[in-house]
């Protein structure tokens, strides 16, 4: 929903990593060379030069992105999958620190548009944002409830540290049983009755994509990397799964008829699924 700092989140993020950082409001007017740039035609010397837009970043937030049409949605496609942009003839390389972060609002709001099957599986992870509780809103209403802009916030890290950290991540030990438990979880929502799960498969239109073993596999070592750990086991995979498969299950009307959500459904995975 609105109005839950969404935004100022992500800001707060590129603060404190000193990093390059766009905020991009998606639209019903938003056009592709808005967000990856275009070629400007100098009729002196008859020659185009880039102009680069504002996904040349190291943290871009696609804020509000259901509020453009999917031709909007399909300029990142290039950018988060190959970590470059086309531009004419050209291909421009991202930064080594590239993270492209939306906000959504409910697709039941006016002015908005269901985000393409394709688009939403290049995210890693869907968070979502619930009201704050009674006693979060008071404290949130005395910090924010005052005039004046607030300080900005000082930058803890560099870039340079978490490229470097990408590398123990990247070392973090995964055993095979674990790797085994990934894919169960992930083939359980493609064919669910194979694995101890018939009465869901009315529920499932479509299942995870190879990306949801791919993304559980990486945010378990990360979640391990950061709780101290060399190794992942199996209840980083289980903290991580709902972010993961969230937005990359796909249910049927006959779900939405009887009230079956996709938090309920991974639910039920992770809860009977057999732990190595």
């Amino acid at each position: 929903m609105p109005g839950l700092a969404k935004t100022l989140v992500v800001k707060c993020l590129a603060n404190l990593i000193d990093a390059h950082f766009q905020r991009i409001q998606f639209t019903p007017d938003l056009l592709p060379a808005d967000l990856i740039g275009t070629l400007i035609y100098n009729p002196r010397d008859g020659a185009f030069t880039t102009r680069k837009g504002p996904i040349f970043a190291n943290i871009v937030l696609a804020d509000e992105i259901n509020r453009a049409p999917a031709k909007v949605h399909s300029a990142l496609l290039e950018a988060m999958e190959e970590r470059q942009v086309t531009i004419g003839d050209g291909s421009h390389p991202l930064a080594d620190l590239f993270l492209v972060m939306a906000t959504q609002n409910p697709i039941e709001q006016e002015g908005t548009y269901p985000l393409p099957e394709a688009q939403m599986d290049r995210f890693m992870l869907k968070i979502a944002i619930t009201y704050p509780s009674r006693d979060e809103e008071r404290e949130i209403m005395r910090r924010a409830g005052r005039t004046g802009r607030p300080e900005r916030l000082r930058p803890l890290i560099h870039p340079d540290d978490i490229v470097r950290w990408r590398a123990l991540v990247d070392a973090i030990y995964v055993d095979e049983k674990i790797e085994k438990y990934i894919v169960d979880l992930v083939f359980a929502t493609r064919e669910p009755d194979h694995y101890g799960f018939a009465d869901l498969g009315r529920f499932i239109a479509y299942g995870a994509s190879p990306r949801a073993s791919i993304d559980l596999a990486l945010a378990a070592r990360a979640l391990a990397f950061l709780r101290g750990r060399g190794y992942v086991v199996p209840q980083d995979v289980k903290d991580v799964a709902p972010e993961v498969l969230r937005h990359r299950i796909l249910l049927t009307y006959e779900a939405d008829a009887e009230g079956m959500t996709v938090d309920a459904l991974i639910g039920r995975l992770l809860a009977e699924t057999e732990v190595p």
